[in-house]
């Protein structure tokens, strides 16, 4: 059987959140220091991947991770080239918990022009995208960055996102576009609207056989500002990022967009700690699902 259409259903109508287990080699180290585990104990990216991956395995082995609350999980390349007890990561989350696994295919963000970031070229990218097929992965992810209300930036944005999920749409795959706006800027609600304009310029540009892309933003200043894109015909699902809020501030924004399920990544681990017991690592994780879950569905 096509595991595409039960994939296909899960994530476009399913009750519940997408984890973001996507750290990269950048944001790593900060993680690990969240979760307890300080420099000092690794020695080079290998040993510290190991160490990422482990914590990744413990959340997804969890009694408390699972199909029930947990629509998706993004991983990052390193993650999926991994096992969890054994068994691919992709093939692991599917197979035993009923997540749907998505790939974060980005390779960073070239320097700020035109207050946002654009996106670093990506190596190889049909040999990275056939090799997700191979692992089951079901979309992607590939995040960009708004620093300013620059109808031209984020113009630029929009249409690099776009042309990126063309190349992922041809392999099979559903593209997450994130174009991220950062929470902080003065002008945080001004770039909110020329994004959703731009949004729904490009969407319908996208190629008329009937593939739907999902979008990943940021917790707009103005409630419920995204909803022409949760009807849109070109879109699948859209969810949220944390951006820097706290898993409480970013559950109560959530909860005041109909529609919007989240992707959170800290605020999902906020309160995760290696030094836990198995008992108490499993409470304070089902508290922290349980919690996104009613955020996520509140609507």
């Amino acid at each position: 059987m096509d595991l595409n259409q039960p994939m296909m259903s899960r994530v476009g109508t399913g009750l519940g959140f997408i984890a973001a287990l996507d750290q990269s080699g950048g944001s790593t180290p900060k993680a690990l220091s969240i979760y307890g585990v300080d420099t000092s104990e690794w020695d080079g990216d290998n040993e510290m991947y190991e160490l990422i991956h482990a914590m990744r395995s413990r959340i997804v082995q969890s009694k408390e991770f699972n199909g029930d609350r947990v629509i998706g999980a993004i991983l990052f390349e390193d993650t999926m080239n991994r096992t969890i007890d054994g068994v691919p990561t992709a093939k692991f989350l599917w197979e035993r918990k009923g997540v749907v696994p998505f790939l974060k295919i980005d390779k960073g963000l070239e320097p700020a022009a035109d207050d946002v970031q654009l996106l670093k070229p990506i190596p190889d990218l049909s040999d990275l995208l056939q090799r997700a097929v191979a692992h089951g992965i079901f979309g992607t992810k590939q995040r960009s960055v708004v620093h300013g209300a620059n109808r031209d930036g984020i113009r630029k944005v929009v249409e690099q996102q776009l042309d990126l999920a063309h190349d992922v749409l041809s392999h099979g795959l559903v593209p997450i576009i994130e174009p991220e706006i950062d929470i902080h800027i003065p002008d945080k609600k001004e770039a909110e609207s020329i994004l959703l304009d731009e949004l729904l310029s490009g969407l319908g540009r996208l190629r008329e056989d009937g593939s739907r892309v999902m979008l990943k933003v940021s917790l707009p200043t103005e409630p419920n500002l995204y909803k022409p894109l949760l009807t849109h015909p070109r879109v699948l699902r859209v969810v949220a990022l944390s951006g820097g809020y706290s898993r409480d501030q970013a559950n109560a924004k959530l909860a005041l967009n109909s529609g919007i399920i989240a992707s959170f990544s800290r605020a999902l681990t906020e309160g995760l700690s290696s030094q836990q017991t198995e008992a108490e690592f499993d409470t304070q994780l089902g508290a922290s699902i349980g919690c996104i879950y009613e955020a996520s569905t509140s609507g």
